[in-house]
């Protein structure tokens, strides 16, 4: 379904291809490309551009000047018809730039729902970013980046390449990350350095006070006892098996170490 005449602006420029539902607005001087799809109550800001095989849900917002779906930063991207999909009430300010995915990965860049991107934040190809995230202005994701729910991501951050970030962990301002982060865990600096848990986010959010402190724990487990990081995952498991209300968290927490590959920061 096409937008409505009047809610697209006369100087935008709309692939008659590209299928926009009857209530997505369009600013002054947008470009939507032929493979867009574009989903109800979602707004496209003056000057936007959005390109490539890009599917958008419902009630985004999009600030001007980003640069949605273009081709990935990488030499051996030859054209291949790979995606971009984003999804819910996403906002989207000035500058930010989306990249399509690439046939060295799954071929798809996923950004999910309820994420607050801010200005001249850069999502490279085939990154995989969850729900309710905060990325600050200019912070940067290096392709294959995987982003769990509830990340917040401070200013001018850079994630290395094939970097996963746990559910509710924090990166401060300036960060340097290359390796793996925890969920949970709050760090900073460059190398990138863990200061414990990010206490006030699941406050935020509802943790219990015996979650957070069962989180505590295993955060102290891994960082402070010395052990490996074999050990460390036999503990928490066992820490789990100990406090039912903290049970699941500390689940995500153990399958998360049995699942890094660049091994997390310490």
């Amino acid at each position: 379904m096409k937008a409505a005449t009047s809610l697209i602006h006369p100087s935008a420029l709309v692939d008659p291809a590209a299928r926009l539902d009857g209530s997505v607005s369009v600013g002054a001087y947008a470009v939507i490309g032929p493979h867009v799809e574009i989903g109800a109550g979602t707004r496209i800001g003056a000057h936007v551009v959005i390109d490539g095989h890009t599917r958008i849900g419902r009630d985004n917002v999009f600030f001007p000047f980003s640069a949605i779906g273009g081709a990935p930063q990488d030499k051996k991207y030859a054209g291949e018809p790979t995606r971009l999909e984003i999804g819910d009430r996403n906002t989207v300010r000035e500058f930010c730039t989306f990249n399509l995915g690439t046939t060295q990965d799954e071929g798809v860049t996923r950004v999910g729902d309820d994420n607050w991107i801010m200005a001249y934040v850069h999502v490279a190809h085939d990154c995989q970013v969850g729900n309710q995230t905060i990325f600050a202005n200019n912070a940067t994701l290096a392709g294959h980046v995987h982003v769990g729910d509830w990340v917040i991501l401070g200013g001018f951050s850079a994630v290395h390449q094939f970097c996963k970030i746990g559910a509710h962990a924090m990166l401060g301002m300036n960060t340097s990350l290359s390796q793996d982060v925890p969920p949970f865990v709050l760090l900073s600096g460059n190398p990138a350095t863990p200061y414990g848990i990010n206490i006030e986010g699941l406050k935020r959010r509802g943790f219990t006070r015996d979650q957070i402190g069962a989180l505590r724990t295993a955060y102290k487990t891994i960082y402070k006892t010395g052990l490996t990081l074999e050990e460390a995952k036999a503990a928490i498991a066992v820490q789990a098996d100990a406090i039912p209300e903290a049970a699941s968290h500390l689940h995500a927490l153990r399958d998360f170490l049995l699942q890094t590959t660049r091994g997390i920061v310490r």
